[in-house]
């Protein structure tokens, strides 16, 4: 008797064991079907942690920023006009960009229409830099 126990104990063992890796997936997928955060509970948790970084408009038509600022985009293409500070860029999809430039922009060389230049910009067409 005493060895058919000894014998039962392992069975028993492997078919737990069995049981749980057959379950495990199940309860996996069913941990991820959690809803997701609404909105305002994530909003006061990010304000909760500390300072939130407010997002600035884009600016008017018609208005431009008159200095560096965080980068938007980058953009390249063809010099098409220059008038004061204001360059107009044809870039290589036929669009035409107005790229401001100031004393905080930095520039390799001057530029004259017709010349090919890369710029980065910010939200409001001022070229950080232009190349």
């Amino acid at each position: 008797m005493n060895a058919k126990r000894k014998t039962i104990l392992p069975i028993a063992i492997a078919m737990v064991s069995i049981l749980a890796i057959a379950v495990a997936p199940a309860l996996a997928k069913d941990s991820k079907k959690k809803a997701p955060p609404s909105h305002k509970s994530a909003a006061a948790a990010a304000a909760s942690m500390g300072h939130v970084p407010q997002v600035s408009e884009a600016p008017k038509r018609g208005h431009h920023d008159e200095k560096p600022g965080p980068a938007w985009k980058t953009v390249g293409g063809t010099v098409k006009d220059i008038q004061d500070n204001a360059y107009t860029v044809e870039d290589y999809e036929g669009n035409q960009v107005k790229l401001y430039v100031g004393q905080g922009t930095k520039h390799i060389k001057n530029k004259k229409v017709g010349d090919t230049v890369r710029a980065e910009i910010t939200r409001g067409g001022f070229a950080n830099s232009i190349q």
